[in-house]
């Protein structure tokens, strides 16, 4: 009798130590933010991502000569610029939330509907939408940018190997690879390295809660989300939705109101949510995704519990990633903006 009392206590003790922590555990969803997204097609250089910053806040390349990238994705703003839809081309919106461009380079696509396969080739599109930079077309953006003196010597530095390297091409190259060095560590990557003293208790509990919830279906790996497509309305149908999200893409009617998972790392500053900014505030929003997506009534302090943690996503955009540089001086050749 004793034995067994002794071998019960045994694997009794065995099975305490097989209980993984809250730090296994999270290793096991999640993977700290690198210092920046690498990509074999387009390799980072200092010279691309010095290009790529001046590009990103030049205006001179929209028809009006008024908005730049960083019009709808401010950089001192976490990469959103706060409205539920952005301002473009004589003040027309599209129908979509602009996303922050902080971490996308680890996306497995850009745009809500995952239309573009990566950063560069995302560049190129708001450039000629009608809605929003409205210029005619590439060779229009590349006759701009040859008028602007300062920028043929920074195109050679940058791509060398190109006898005329002031190509559209290479513009979204230049911008991808600027964008590829935005990333945003948080106090959860120390979390997830090994520093448990990272978090509060209370962002630990919050964590606790997001994973028993189920939010890692679809919010994991790096970004915390970002990385597979997922519909809106899995689990219980959401009223009104008449974007049908990735379907306008692949033309599938499986694919209906499925859009692309967004990163949940600094969530708390790239208010308002969804792919049409129709959520306000991050705890509305949880709500929502709990009862259409998993099918739970979260309890508020449920909700207000996940908040809590996903604040510890929020990382720190530097003065350097910020930084606007100072607008290189045109010339008599440079064309003047047309309001049509």
């Amino acid at each position: 009798m004793r034995t067994m009392t002794t071998l019960g206590m045994m694997f009794a003790g065995v099975a305490l130590a097989a209980e993984p922590s809250l730090l296994e555990r999270s290793k096991q969803v999640f993977k700290p933010l690198p210092a920046q997204f690498d990509s074999k097609e387009n390799p980072i250089t200092k010279e691309k991502v010095e290009l790529g910053r001046q590009l990103y806040f030049e205006k001179r390349f929209s028809k009006n000569q008024d908005i730049s990238c960083n019009s709808c994705h401010l950089l001192s703003k976490y990469g959103v610029d706060g409205a539920p839809t952005s301002e473009g081309h004589k003040k027309q919106r599209g129908d979509r939330n602009s996303p922050t461009v902080f971490n996308a380079g680890g996306h497995l696509a850009q745009f809500w509907d995952g239309r573009a396969a990566t950063l560069e080739e995302q560049a190129k599109g708001p450039v000629l939408n009608p809605v929003e930079m409205a210029m005619k077309d590439a060779a229009t953006v590349e006759a701009v940018l040859k008028s602007i003196p300062g920028y043929a010597p920074m195109f050679k530095k940058a791509f060398p190997a190109d006898a005329d390297p002031i190509t559209y091409d290479n513009f979204a190259r230049a911008v991808g690879a600027f964008e590829r060095t935005l990333t945003t560590p948080s106090r959860f990557d120390k979390f997830l390295v090994g520093d448990e003293k990272a978090l509060t208790d209370a962002e630990k509990k919050g964590l606790e809660t997001y994973l028993a919830t189920g939010c890692t279906a679809c919010h994991m790996g790096t970004g915390v989300g970002g990385e597979m497509y997922q519909k809106l309305g899995l689990v219980k149908p959401v009223a009104g939705v008449k974007d049908e999200g990735r379907a306008k893409v692949t033309k599938k009617d499986s694919d209906k109101f499925f859009f692309k998972v967004p990163s949940l790392r600094n969530i708390e500053k790239t208010a308002p949510y969804l792919h049409d900014g129709s959520k306000a505030t991050l705890e509305e929003t949880i709500a929502f995704m709990g009862e259409y997506q998993l099918g739970r009534q979260l309890k508020k302090e449920e909700v207000d519990s996940i908040a809590v943690f996903l604040k510890s996503l929020t990382g720190e955009v530097s003065k350097a990633q910020m930084a606007e540089p100072r607008a290189l001086p045109g010339s008599k050749t440079t064309p003047k903006p047309d309001p049509s």
